[in-house]
């Protein structure tokens, strides 16, 4: 073969409009245009590829025990946050039924309607006794120590309880403090509806059986309609 043979058959095999010997751009810009083709696209991993792998490669770290850039305690923190999205998710399901009946106990209480928790009622009856309005103190604080039973779902209380009912029901249940109920019910009744002035004394007396309350376990587990 001549030298006119060579070089056709060079020719042939070398397209002519790429430089034989490229600069280091055209040589960039030849690979990125190489690699841009269909056969390398579909040989590229897709994004589900690369989270799959992502995932196994966090599990060896979890099994192995490596982490490689997290904290060494990084498996210890995916089991926290495993237990918090139950605990959520429990929450979810089933709530905190202690918080759902307390916030659910309205309605009439000896003759009024009232919509307000028994912690409201017994910082009402606070206020009132620290303005020396003993009436008022002794009739919230009583009716707090009833919304505070119906919250506990120890008593219930309907329409037409009086005070002298419930402190008798509720001493069924808080036997130890059946004369102190007794006492609540009347000084009550007293400043409701007799119209007989409250005194300090009287209110300190319901306000400490309100707390002994809030502390005592009752006798009687059920629900007393």
């Amino acid at each position: 073969m001549g030298v006119s043979g060579l070089l056709a058959a060079l020719l042939a095999i070398v397209p002519l409009d790429v430089p034989v010997d490229p600069g280091a751009d055209e040589a960039r810009d030849l690979l990125r245009e190489e690699l841009s083709k269909q056969e390398y696209l579909a040989a590229k991993p897709t994004w589900f590829d690369l989270l799959i792998q992502s995932f196994t490669d966090w599990l060896n770290q979890l099994t192995t025990g490596t982490s490689s850039g997290g904290p060494p305690s990084f498996g210890i923190l995916v089991v926290a946050i495993v237990v918090i999205a139950l605990l959520v998710v429990a929450f979810l399901i089933f709530g905190l039924p202690r918080i759902n009946r307390r916030s659910s106990v309205t309605g009439s209480l000896f003759g009024e309607d009232d919509a307000r928790t028994s912690a409201m009622m017994r910082s009402a009856a606070e206020l009132a006794a620290s303005a020396g309005n003993y009436e008022l103190a002794i009739a919230e604080m009583y009716r707090a120590i009833a919304r505070g039973l119906a919250e506990r779902t120890v008593l219930t209380t309907s329409p037409g309880t009086t005070a002298l009912g419930f402190s008798s029901r509720a001493a069924r249940a808080f036997p130890a403090q059946a004369t102190a109920l007794a006492d609540a019910a009347a000084a009550f009744d007293d400043v409701r509806y007799l119209d007989r002035p409250g005194t300090e004394a009287r209110y300190t007396q319901v306000a400490t059986l309100e707390r002994q309350l809030r502390a005592a376990k009752p006798a009687l587990e059920a629900v007393q309609s």
